[in-house]
């Protein structure tokens, strides 16, 4: 640390020359990791919020009651999208993303399991689901049985009903997968957990806001929510496609007595009672009441209108890059999220020559290709997008050695 600061002038100054350098998260250039939207009025009711609640802190709801209700709201709303039958007491709580959502909805389970005489319980899982899995049984003394993907690149429920045993805690599905965006098995899987005495985690972390507006725009969008029977939790993230900034996602439980395996209470000491349902004490205001104002400020039919058209974009930039000779689209995505493949070419390299003219797209390992998250301000880049895509593609030779990143 210096003896003495720079001036603000400088500083912002710093500043600007460090984003520079960096991907523009506004400039629809990226295709993961942020979800703009392109709306003025909603980009400006964020900032607005969010500087109302820069400095707040969601630790203590007895001391921000307001904040707590707010928290509270975008629950219900979550659990009313996702068909939660309703209840006079909140089965759910608020977290910092889709990896707290799944480590505490890990947790939860491995507490059931406990309860019922398991020593050490296991983690069932496709080896498409999201790493947050490993890491969970990594913190939580869990282990994790990796069960293969199909020709479709879903969860392979036969292999699962192989696998699941006695010290099941928790069967996965995901409603949809990051790597292709397909949607696994879900009612197979949780019959399967069902009857082994197990619970089903849905990961919706990022179908929650894509598939409940599929449905109502009558596009095809397998159930996958508490309308299932045997689905115990679901995990669901507003900073992907609710819209808000980072830093909110949404963990529901099918009964009420479950939550409560998600609280830390401690009182041995000379403060008081302490009580947190996630991972972090002290949490930011803001991503509460920027999801809060989101999801008040769009309703359903706000959303609705959202996704016609990121599906009308993805749609179009999906179908134009698969019509190039040798490429494939992997499995059958159901949303926004895709991935493709070829036997002719290098994608990566194709990735690489796109990120030469400033597009960011994603890379997967298997099958070697390229993943993109559209979002709705990529409708305005879409014809370009493809255009270079094909460019590209049709210049490309040899392979790429760029190391690949979940991005």
């Amino acid at each position: 640390m210096r003896a003495h600061g720079h001036s603000a002038h400088e500083i912002l100054e710093r500043i600007s020359q460090r984003q520079s350098r960096e991907p523009d998260v506004h400039g629809a250039r990226l295709f993961g990791l942020v979800y703009p939207t392109g709306r003025e009025d909603i980009e400006t009711l964020i900032h607005e919020v969010n500087s109302r609640y820069l400095f707040g802190n969601a630790l203590n709801p007895f001391r921000f009651p307001e904040l707590a209700a707010m928290e509270a709201d975008v629950v219900d709303s979550c659990a009313s999208l996702l068909n939660r039958e309703s209840s006079e007491r909140r089965a759910g709580a608020m977290t910092s993303g889709g990896t707290e959502s799944i480590v505490m909805a890990m947790l939860v389970h491995r507490q059931r399991a406990r309860a019922r005489g398991v020593h050490r319980p296991n983690i069932v899982v496709a080896s498409s689901a999201h790493p947050a899995y490993a890491k969970a049984a990594h913190y939580l003394d869990m282990d994790l049985v990796t069960i293969p993907i199909n020709s479709e690149f879903r969860a392979d429920a036969q292999a699962a009903r192989d696998m699941v045993t006695e010290q099941t805690a928790v069967v996965v599905a995901s409603a949809f997968c990051y790597p292709y965006g397909v949607m696994d098995p879900v009612r197979e899987l949780a019959s399967i957990a069902a009857g082994a005495g197990a619970g089903c985690h849905v990961d919706a972390c990022i179908g929650g806001f894509v598939l409940p507006f599929l449905e109502r725009l009558g596009r095809d969008a397998s159930e996958f929510d508490f309308r299932v029977p045997g689905v115990t939790s679901l995990s669901v993230d507003v900073h992907k496609y609710g819209y808000a900034p980072k830093g909110a996602s949404v963990l529901l439980h099918r009964d009420d007595d479950w939550f409560a395996n998600q609280f830390f209470l401690y009182d041995q000491w000379g403060s008081g009672l302490y009580g947190s349902a996630g991972v972090a004490g002290a949490r930011p205001a803001s991503p509460v009441a920027c999801a809060w104002a989101v999801i008040n400020y769009l309703g359903v039919a706000g959303y609705v209108e959202l996704m016609q058209s990121l599906m009308t974009t993805t749609d179009h930039v999906r179908n134009a890059m698969a019509d190039l000779d040798g490429v494939s689209v992997v499995g059958r995505p159901v949303g926004p999220v895709f991935a493709l493949s070829s036997a002719t070419v290098d994608l990566h390299q194709v990735a690489d020559l796109m990120e030469q003219r400033g597009w960011f797209l994603n890379r997967n390992t298997t099958p070697r290709g390229v993943h993109l998250m559209m979002s709705p301000a990529h409708a305005k880049v879409a014809d370009q997008l493809v255009s270079d895509f094909s460019d590209c593609f049709n210049n490309a030779s040899g392979s790429s050695t760029t190391p690949v990143r979940y991005s």
